[in-house]
């Protein structure tokens, strides 16, 4: 049973009416849900004392600290969601791969995936590897009650980037020159991922999130005809392996605006959208029978609080005739953003938008 179920003959779940899921079902809502990726995380000084001392990839382990990390902006700024703690990196480093997040740098593969050979450390993911995902989950649907749980997960493509590159990268020179030089290697390689992303979203659902996001950080690196010949299929198939479950998938990258329209097709339901495509652009680009999710800009939480609400105004009023609609950032929030802000902007949002 997931909490986006309605079995004929059962009461749906805690989660099933709320605001959130109501959006990305396109269906009327009381007010304009929002949430924000990053909401937990460097910006809340509650957070940086309890990891404190703590490496980023052994937190994602802790039950209990995931637990609380989940939780902390819910009960700071009052969201309509919680996201799952976590990394993309996560289910790479459950299944073998010798890998970190560096302070300052962010994920870092010690041992690159460059030839076919290499495709034999990318071994299946099992609920087993990750037992402390469920565990968590467990934990987090007790205390959230009707405030929905989102899981999520990174795309193939956001994780093949760091695998052949073997960290962050501004031009992908390594990955792209698989994707080019070696399409059935680099198809491989994605199709392989696709499945332990599916294997980990899995996990997730059947623990009880309410929604999955699946976050292709980097692909907005690629052009449409790449995208699709190169990358759809693997994004295709991970919502594919997940759509009977019939929970939410939302599908979020950025710099993807000429990519609005086939993130859609891959199979989400919701599609973000960053700062930079106004969302009546962005709604035309889509197309019909999707709902969206965005798009204010994270940096404008550093002005003034009538800025921020005028800026916020503009999003709801370009997102007026969207069939469904979820507030959030263009991007994730920055480490120095005041609290405050976001707690106000939540605040803001609901009270504009009621119904």
């Amino acid at each position: 049973m997931t909490a986006n179920d309605t079995p004929t003959g059962q009461q749906p779940t805690a989660t099933y009416d709320s605001a959130f899921l109501k959006a990305c079902r396109r269906e009327p809502v009381p007010h304009t849900p929002v949430w924000f990726m990053r909401q937990a995380g460097r910006s809340l000084p509650e957070y940086r004392k309890v990891r404190e001392g703590i490496p980023m990839l052994e937190s994602c382990t802790r039950p209990e600290l995931v637990t609380e990390i989940t939780l902390q902006p819910v009960r700071r700024h009052g969201v309509d969601a919680a996201i799952y703690y976590s990394d993309i990196v996560v289910p790479l480093k459950a299944i073998g791969i010798d890998l970190d997040i560096k302070p300052g740098i962010g994920p870092v593969v010690e041992e690159p995936i460059r030839t076919r050979a290499d495709l034999a450390r990318l071994r299946d993911l099992t609920p087993e590897d990750v037992s402390y995902v469920t565990e968590a989950i467990g934990l987090l649907t007790k205390e959230l009650g009707a405030t929905p749980l989102i899981g999520f997960a990174g795309a193939p493509f956001t994780l093949a980037s760091y695998l052949v590159e073997g960290g962050p990268s501004r031009t992908f020179e390594n990955a792209k020159a698989m994707m080019y030089g070696d399409p059935e290697l680099w198809a491989d390689l994605l199709d392989r991922l696709a499945d332990i992303t599916a294997a980990f979203l899995k996990v997730q659902i059947e623990a009880g999130v309410s929604a999955v996001q699946l976050f292709d950080s980097w692909v907005g690196a690629l052009a449409p005809a790449d995208y699709r010949r190169s990358v759809m299929p693997a994004s295709a198939k991970v919502f594919d392996a997940v759509a009977g479950y019939g929970v939410p998938r939302i599908h979020f990258g950025v710099g993807t605006g000429e990519l609005l329209k086939l993130m859609g097709d891959a199979g989400a339901d919701v599609v973000g959208v960053d700062y930079r495509v106004p969302l009546d652009e962005a709604v035309r680009r889509v197309g019909p029978g999707k709902a969206l999710q965005g798009n204010i800009d994270p940096t404008v939480l550093f002005t003034d609080k009538d800025t921020v609400e005028a800026r916020a105004r503009e999003v709801l009023d370009a997102a007026a005739g969207l069939e469904g609609h979820v507030f959030n950032l263009g991007h994730g929030v920055l480490p120095n953003t005041d609290p405050d802000a976001l707690t106000r902007l939540v605040d803001y949002v609901h009270t504009h938008s009621a119904r």
